[in-house]
């Protein structure tokens, strides 16, 4: 097989429901005797992961409409019940997991995972994993400091932060207005754990991605975002994230709580459903078969969506009634 076409656009994969080959013949270190059997992707950016993933939701079973997310670089998201599945997948980026956020980092020791800012003062607590010193911020602690910022009014709809307020923690550094979550005495690194306005902007793009993406699946078949009856979250990330916060900024719609639900990793779930019966190795093929893919890069609609996302929450406030009513107290 020629892999050349996953680099050329539109990027479609040389096969999307490979066979199965003895672990000998492509050099795998298993008993020579093993097959490999690869599970079937759906489209450029819907792979195996996604496929595995509605497999071991088993959303593909019950008749509830339901959106499945795994939140990640390209945000790949299923909507669907039973009857029907539509899958697509927007270029959401790395902010979330550390990249292209100045003390951003994975979810390790060190890493600042939720914060909480008063709005009397502006003092921000945290919480750190491993109970040390931080040294730096990872996805879910991103997501509850850009709503903790916005919500207690640092920073404008925008994502420009206020530079006249009564404290030390707002200040212009390199990069523009910025807002110290930890001053240097307190952290691991030795000099201050900020959030830059140019960080907000590359998170704010994130979130905007993710939420085009499903409200582009959603309005396709004619439905609106109140008429999801379960959300799942699966990704490593995603089970980290903080509901609230994450409706606050516009990543999740404006939901009941109890409509959301965390997977945690279920490309390696699905996978592991496959490797011990036959029976759903022929499910997860039948799931690729009913599964329409989407493709949003030639969809007008993601980009208008797209655009009104890029505010917090989001230009049209009424979809996010809960949160309107917080920022009225």
């Amino acid at each position: 097989m020629n892999p050349k076409y996953i680099r050329e656009e539109p990027y479609i994969p040389t096969i999307a429901h490979p066979l199965p080959v003895a672990a000998e013949e492509i050099g795998l270190n298993i008993n020579p005797q093993g097959t490999v059997d690869c599970l079937p992707g759906v489209g450029a950016y819907v792979g195996a992961d996604i496929t595995a993933g509605v497999l071991s939701s088993g959303m593909y079973k019950t008749d509830a409409l339901t959106l499945f997310m795994d939140v990640g670089t390209n945000g790949e998201m299923v909507l669907g019940n039973a009857d029907w599945l539509l899958a697509c997948a927007c270029s959401a980026g790395p902010a979330f997991e550390g990249s292209g956020v100045r003390h951003g980092m994975r979810a390790t020791a060190g890493a600042i995972e939720e914060i909480w800012i008063n709005p009397d003062g502006y003092e921000p607590t945290y919480r750190v994993i491993g109970n040390v010193p931080p040294r730096g911020i990872c996805g879910s602690g991103m997501i509850s400091l850009l709503a903790e910022t916005f919500i207690t009014g640092v920073i404008d709809k925008s994502g420009k932060i206020h530079r006249d307020l009564p404290t030390p923690r707002t200040r212009v550094g390199d990069h523009g207005g910025e807002y110290v979550v930890a001053w240097a005495t307190e952290t691991g690194i030795g000099h201050d754990i900020v959030i830059t306005e140019v960080d907000i902007e590359n998170l704010i793009r994130t979130k905007a991605a993710i939420y085009a993406g499903f409200s582009v699946l959603v309005h396709s078949v004619g439905l609106e975002l109140a008429d999801i009856e379960q959300v799942l979250i699966g990704g490593a990330f995603g089970q980290y994230i903080n509901v609230e916060k994450a409706i606050q900024i516009g990543l999740l719609p404006d939901l009941p709580w109890e409509r959301f639900k965390y997977l945690g990793n279920t490309s390696v779930l699905g996978a592991y459903y496959s490797l011990l019966s036959r029976d759903l190795r022929r499910e997860v093929t039948e799931i690729a078969n009913k599964m329409t893919y989407l493709e949003l890069s030639a969809d007008n609609r993601f980009m208008d969506q797209f655009m009104s996302a890029l505010f917090l929450p989001h230009t049209d406030t009424a979809s996010f009634p809960s949160v309107m009513k917080l920022l009225e107290r």
